[in-house]
């Protein structure tokens, strides 16, 4: 063998051993990385579900599949280049930018509380039984176009931590973290979600199971459980993915008003969650995460609720007449 080939062969190898060093520093920055989201991406896979409720049983994964796809448009088109693009020549609109989706949880969060205590159809999406204008399938595109909203904002605070938390890199090694936690995380909690609206297909299949008892009983027994407990557990779900919109958007203006110098709120939740968590030491995380999520519900409720008329009174009717300024002299 030619001393040439040796030396191309050493160079290949070590173009190897290069490029799997370089993959195992990306998994592993992702891995760090999503994990500082892991708060954001829980309140992401309970808001969705409560997108799949109502609808038949064979549209429940097709629609999950489309608000995945959505979401990984979301992240990989627009906010992994926007968050990169930001973060080089405009790091100081990263904040606004968020407080503004923020806001935008909270009044959508705020909303679906006041719809629940005065029924008033605000949105397109809930205007009746029948599925609104256009049926069953206006409906569910109604919903899923919701839900891909919804997940841009959500989707946005998880980008912008997973960035945060990335140590001075190349730009490349960056954006292929960054592209890593967005495939990663949409495809756990899309995958968890796919995984709760179809449990009561499971449960129907295990009620019906023809098993011998004493096994055949214990199975079609769990089966019946959880055939009966699924819906309770949707309700439930559509509920903590209301209430997370509110608590996710509060936790967004508190902190961003913290980077602005307004510390009061983070502050005095901070204090009082440590205060608490001092009584129950056993329980310290979650005793400071209810606290902390509480905080932020309240801020996120109380501005969701003044947008409300804002929206209703002024944001609304000035945007249908520029649209139909705009109709009128297209």
């Amino acid at each position: 063998m030619s001393v040439g080939l040796i030396a191309l062969l050493d160079d290949v190898a070590f173009m190897v051993r290069a490029a799997a060093a370089s993959l195992d520093d990306v998994a592993g920055q992702a891995a760090r990385a999503g994990t500082k989201a892991a708060g954001v991406v829980i309140d992401d896979a309970a808001v969705t579900p409560r997108y799949v409720v109502g609808f038949a049983a064979e549209r429940e994964l097709p629609i999950v599949g489309k608000i995945a796809v959505g979401s990984l448009r979301n992240k990989l088109l627009f906010l992994l280049p926007g968050a990169l693009a930001l973060s080089a020549f405009a790091p100081w609109a990263i904040t606004p930018l968020l407080m503004l989706g923020g806001a935008y949880l909270c009044y959508e969060g705020a909303e679906k509380v006041y719809e629940s205590l005065v029924p008033h159809h605000a949105h397109a999406d809930d205007a009746d039984g029948q599925g609104g204008p256009g049926g069953d399938q206006a409906l569910e595109d109604r919903r899923v176009a919701s839900a891909i909203k919804t997940d841009f904002i959500l989707s946005a605070e998880i980008m912008a931590i997973t960035l945060a938390a990335l140590p001075e890199g190349s730009f490349w090694m960056r954006a292929a973290v960054l592209a890593v936690v967005a495939v990663g995380i949409t495809a756990g909690v899309y995958g968890v979600v796919a995984l709760i609206v179809k449990a009561d297909d499971a449960g129907l299949a295990l009620a019906r199971s023809t098993a011998k008892p004493p096994l055949g009983s214990l199975i079609r027994g769990l089966g019946r459980g959880v055939v009966k407990g699924m819906p309770i557990l949707l309700k439930l779900l559509a509920v903590i993915g209301t209430a997370a919109m509110i608590w996710v958007g509060g936790g967004i203006l508190m902190h961003g008003l913290e980077g602005y110098g307004v510390s009061a709120p983070a502050h005095a939740t901070h204090e009082a969650a440590v205060a608490a968590a001092s009584y129950v030491p056993f329980a310290k995380g979650l005793v400071e995460w209810l606290v902390t999520a509480t905080a932020s519900g309240v801020i996120g409720l109380v501005v969701g609720g003044l947008l409300i008329p804002l929206t209703q009174f002024i944001l609304t009717p000035a945007w249908r007449s520029l649209t139909g300024l705009r109709q009128r002299t297209a």
